[in-house]
């Protein structure tokens, strides 16, 4: 059976956290979802990173924006704007997720602020929203073995601080994977 990726514009909520975002960005490299951002949703998260961790450079986010762009250079989304009219949610300030993800014809929103979203608005424009916990899992349903080995070079990319297999299930528990982390828990030997 073939696996073919969600396309799924990733809120700035999801990139704020480093694991989050080496979890998320991995499974996009991995091609189990094609990742969709825009310039709009990297200024949000990278402003809110460098307000709430001030001794993390500001250089060194922005060399992460730039990595990121280069590992995925299909996922920037542009020409979104015209659509922001149409979007109405409870804070205007998101439209522009919605916006992205009509203009990128994407099927889903991976958020964690689910109430921003409201479902009713999204089935206007053949949306979803879901937890990355939800979405995750869910793929570990379908795919398993593409979902243990994306975690597992999610991982690896942790090579300088060297964090062991359990460790990471640890890790993913503390970005609120719960489910995901149940399911990854009976593999961590191939992690």
């Amino acid at each position: 059976m073939a696996f073919e990726p969600s396309v799924a514009v990733l809120d700035a909520c999801i990139l704020y956290p480093f694991h989050l975002r080496n979890i998320v960005v991995q499974a996009a490299v991995d091609r189990l979802v094609e990742a969709r951002w825009t310039d709009a949703i990297h200024e949000e998260w990278i402003r809110n990173l460098a307000a709430n961790a001030q001794a993390i450079p500001m250089e060194r986010l922005q060399i992460t924006r730039q990595l990121m762009n280069d590992a995925l250079p299909t996922a920037m989304v542009t020409g979104y704007e015209e659509y922001v009219p149409a979007v109405t949610l409870p804070d205007p300030d998101d439209r522009h997720i919605v916006a992205a993800a009509i203009a990128a014809k994407a099927s889903l929103i991976l958020t964690w602020n689910l109430r921003h979203f409201p479902e009713i608005e999204l089935k206007k424009f053949g949306l979803q929203r879901m937890t990355p916990d939800e979405f995750l899992s869910g793929l570990f349903e379908k795919a398993p073995d593409l979902v243990i080995g994306s975690l597992a070079n999610a991982r690896r990319n942790l090579s300088k601080s060297q964090v062991s297999a359990s460790d990471f299930i640890r890790i993913l528990e503390s970005q609120k994977l719960v489910q995901l982390a149940k399911s990854g828990g009976r593999h961590v030997s191939d992690l």
